[in-house]
């Protein structure tokens, strides 16, 4: 006769059989071993980055993107991981010719047992004086007739573009920007990097076009990823921003008003995982079997 453990036994043995438990043995109910399945620390997919810098002013340049660092992480469950999201950078201020608008700031993911992700944030863009790009995750654009680009970061960015006798154009995640081959024309911004980390195609981290060097001259269009637009000279024209939560760079200025601001950075971070905690009020999507979380503001996660 079986004893009522017995018949425990028998029934966990036979539920659990699939090899999250084993019996040997198996007549006699003896049970030799039991074998539990590790809970696993999750590998997540995650793009970072960081805010675009702002345009120059009177001819200026364009900022340059925000850094864009994208790959895997193996995370810890239970361990907190800071999201910080940088800012763009403003633009340089109506009239002031002698300064520049300032860097994007850094995204950042960062907990125990991580290696820090940094992305750099963008470098502001030349003005009359100083007229040279500022580096950055990728390079300010060079102002006024000659100023040289800024340099971008290696593996984020690229460096920004010469002015013409007008502004140059900011770098991009993607690429260099390029002087404009015509004198007074702005330059334009490089192009970003496309990711589809969120289930559809987008964008990140354009660089800003260069304003001219006068009326009748072609602005600098900002690049594919955010990237704001340069003025023209005529007045009918003000610098644009990067797009918010983009890291675009920021349009370059002529006189008539405020340079463009750089965009705001981003962190998003994919994983198979659902159950997360959070702070900082991140959109939470899903792609396929993955929960995608979109910060576009600083906060933390945890598996």
């Amino acid at each position: 006769m079986f004893k009522i453990s017995d018949w425990f036994k028998l029934i966990v043995c036979t539920v659990l059989s699939s090899g999250v438990a084993t019996a040997g043995n198996f007549g006699q109910m003896n049970f030799a071993y039991w074998k539990i399945p590790p809970v696993s620390n999750p590998t997540v997919t995650y793009l970072v980055v960081a805010g675009g810098g702002g345009g120059g002013e009177y001819s200026g340049g364009g900022g340059g993107a925000g850094g864009l660092l994208t790959g895997t992480a193996s995370l810890t469950l239970g361990t907190t991981y800071t999201i910080t999201v940088g800012n763009g950078g403003a633009g340089a201020p109506y009239g002031d010719y002698v300064g520049r608008g300032s860097n994007g700031g850094d995204s950042i993911i960062s907990g125990t047992g991580l290696t820090t992700i940094d992305a750099v944030g963008g470098g502001a863009a030349g003005s009359y004086s100083p007229n040279a790009g500022v580096n950055g995750g990728s390079g300010g654009g060079g102002g006024d007739f000659t100023g040289v680009g800024g340099s971008g970061t290696s593996g984020q960015g690229n460096s920004g573009a010469a002015g013409n006798g007008a502004g140059g154009g900011g770098g991009g995640a993607g690429a260099a920007a390029v002087s404009a081959t015509n004198t007074n024309d702005g330059g334009n911004g490089g192009i970003g990097i496309a990711s589809s980390i969120t289930g559809s195609s987008v964008y990140y981290a354009g660089g800003g076009g260069g304003s001219t060097g006068g009326g009748g001259a072609v602005i600098g269009y900002g690049g594919n990823g955010g990237g704001g637009n340069g003025a023209d000279g005529g007045g009918t024209n003000i610098s644009g921003s990067g797009a918010a939560n983009t890291g675009g760079g920021g349009g370059g200025n002529w006189v008539y008003g405020n340079a463009g601001s750089g965009g705001s950075g981003v962190v998003i971070i994919s994983s198979v995982r659902t159950a997360a905690s959070t702070t900082g009020s991140p959109t939470v999507t899903t792609s396929g079997s993955n929960t995608i979380y979109k910060f576009t503001g600083s906060g933390s996660i945890t598996f």
